[in-house]
């Protein structure tokens, strides 16, 4: 009987201490649910500053690209001035040519 009563002491004390261990899960079970999970943002807070200022110097680098394209365009002539003159001057005789011609051609 002695073994029989060991056994049920040891089977009350196991009962015991799994109902404690299972009060402290359903204590720290309410408390997981009470705690907020706050992230910690500082090293993408970095990260994306340094993008940022990747970005900005990129673009600053773009615009100073843009405008000196911009100023070589206005600077830069296609055709030459004299050849510009030439042409409109051979208009200008080719098209009094042709009403010479007409007007003779009909007197």
């Amino acid at each position: 009987m002695t073994k029989l009563e060991e056994f049920t002491a040891l089977l009350v004390n196991e009962t015991t201490d799994f109902k404690n261990a299972l009060e402290k899960l359903e204590k720290l079970n309410e408390q997981l649910k009470d705690t907020k999970i706050k992230m910690d943002v500082m090293e993408y807070k970095t990260i994306i500053e340094n993008h940022q200022q990747y970005m900005a110097s990129h673009l600053n680098s773009m615009e100073r690209f843009q405008n000196h394209f911009d100023d070589k365009i206005k600077k830069a002539k296609i055709y030459p001035d004299w050849a510009v003159g030439v042409f409109i001057v051979s208009l200008v005789l080719s098209f009094s040519a042709l009403v010479f011609i007409t007007i003779s051609f009909f007197i």
